[in-house]
């Protein structure tokens, strides 16, 4: 979509659209943490969701609490299978007459078959994919608010997955606050005919305070380094919601919805059989990977980036009585892994 235009800014742009990176991923990957990094997140899913029963439609079919969301909230959830498998995670927010689905790269498709597929005679619900009108920008870092203020742009009341609609650029923008990967994350929609002015003042506002543009692989690195699982590796249906850490984005008090008799269970008796975590590796592996303990399997390497500084570093799922900081692993290929933080561990009451 602003592949061209990308490129004008200096961005190795891949086949997809999406800039790999804009010169520097040590200077990106240094202003996620410092300040702010500007992505272009256009290929994740987007859809509008419109009709009487939207909400009640997403209600029914995922694991979270979402019929009763009001205009300007959002939450997430996830859609499974019947034996309580992933098939698709969505941010559901909520607006006075229709709701916006925004989901993982490359998505939409098969985010807008599993709705339309669940569409009843007499349900009023309609899903449009928003990709072609629109593009999506996401501000990661600790001063990202401190972006889209200085463009008029006010988030400081804004709740997570709270959402409003502002102007950028003399065009009309919709924001939103996600779970962050690093400091915070603020999405942004804006009309693909003013997708060019918008970039061009987020991003010129960023190097104010030395933020930069940022490519696919400082968003990778991050993604990995957070802990934060991803539709092109954690999350399918080899897993269950809970083995990922993401007990915020279900329910256990709802209604039914396909897949929660397994997840009833395995939260009530409080055992999962493997549960996911980060690793720092002596070099980089391929994935995925075996994860061995004294030879025998202990799990899986799911995800793995390099850091500017040269440290590999990964996602893993393990066995649960092997998921504590500093137990060591092995891959397949010999080379070892130290568990460095358990992101899916359960939180505390």
């Amino acid at each position: 979509m602003l592949a061209a235009h990308h490129a004008r800014w200096g961005a190795l742009v891949t086949d997809s659209g999406i800039p790999q990176h804009f010169g520097s991923p040590y200077a990106e990957y240094e202003a996620a943490h410092r300040t702010a990094a500007v992505f272009d997140r256009s290929h994740e899913a987007r859809l509008r969701i419109d009709g009487a029963d939207r909400l009640a439609l997403i209600h029914r079919i995922s694991t979270n609490e979402v019929e009763r969301l009001t205009d300007g909230s959002g939450r997430p959830t996830i859609f499974l299978n019947a034996i309580g498998r992933i098939l698709e995670r969505a941010e559901v927010y909520a607006a006075d007459d229709h709701a916006v689905l925004i989901g993982g790269p490359e998505r939409a498709a098969s985010l807008q078959r599993l709705i339309r597929r669940n569409i009843f005679f007499r349900d009023d619900v309609k899903a449009h994919d928003m990709a072609a009108a629109t593009a999506m920008f996401a501000l990661h870092g600790p001063r990202a608010p401190e972006v889209l203020n200085s463009v008029g742009v006010d988030v400081s009341g804004l709740a997570l997955f709270g959402h409003t609609r502002a102007q950028i650029a003399g065009g009309p923008a919709w924001i939103a606050r996600a779970k962050p990967l690093i400091g915070d994350h603020l999405r942004v929609i804006v009309p693909v005919a003013n997708a060019q002015a918008a970039w061009d003042v987020i991003v010129s506002a960023a190097a104010e305070i030395r933020g930069l543009p940022a490519g696919s692989e400082t968003y990778h690195l991050l993604r990995v380094e957070a802990g934060a699982p991803a539709a092109s590796s954690e999350l399918s249906d080899t897993f269950i919601p809970l083995e990922l850490g993401l007990w915020d984005e279900i329910s256990f008090h709802k209604g039914c919805y396909t897949g929660q008799e397994i997840i009833a269970r395995m939260e009530s008796r409080g055992k999962l059989a493997k549960t996911i975590v980060t690793l720092t590796l002596t070099a980089p592996a391929a994935v995925p990977a075996d994860l061995l303990i004294d030879g025998k399997r202990a799990g899986t390497l799911t995800s793995l980036a390099v850091t500017p500084y040269g440290q590999a570093l990964g996602i893993g799922v393990l066995k649960p009585e092997f998921a504590h900081v500093g137990v060591q692993v092995v891959t397949q290929d010999g080379i070892t892994g130290t568990v460095s933080g358990t992101p899916g561990a359960r939180p505390a009451v």
